[in-house]
């Protein structure tokens, strides 16, 4: 099955669910090609790799250079509901010492919720 991807929002955090393989060729490009273009706009973004069914070394290159662009662009980059395949992969490779992960998508959204309220705490007392 190739990638497919669904980008939606909730309030200021955007969401790309992932369907499929992220792997060499046009589905990690596609992958790359839609992030870079949601962080033009948004600074949250959720990776929602629950419908991730394979990823090999280019989908794992892809999601290190996602987050260098998040961090580039002062953006905020989570991943949530990896596999257990995929989450295998991103502990061998020590990719998730690297990218925030959640087990589910709400975990993801609430960890952003808890940096919101704690960023509003820090400018009440500006």
């Amino acid at each position: 099955m190739k990638l497919s991807l669904e980008t939606r929002n909730r309030g200021d955090v955007f969401i790309v669910h992932c369907q499929g393989r992220i792997v060499y060729r046009d589905e990690a490009a596609v992958l790359a090609q839609v992030v870079g273009e949601v962080l033009q706009q948004a600074k949250k973004l959720v990776l929602d790799l629950s419908g991730v069914t394979s990823i090999d070394s280019a989908g794992i290159g892809e999601l290190a250079l996602l987050q260098t662009w998040s961090q580039a662009r002062n953006g905020n980059l989570k991943c949530a509901g990896a596999s257990p395949l995929v989450m295998e992969l991103l502990e061998l490779t020590n990719l998730d010492s690297v990218l925030e992960i959640y087990p589910t998508l709400d975990a993801a959204l609430e960890s952003i919720r808890e940096e919101q309220v704690g960023e509003e705490q820090v400018c009440a007392d500006c």
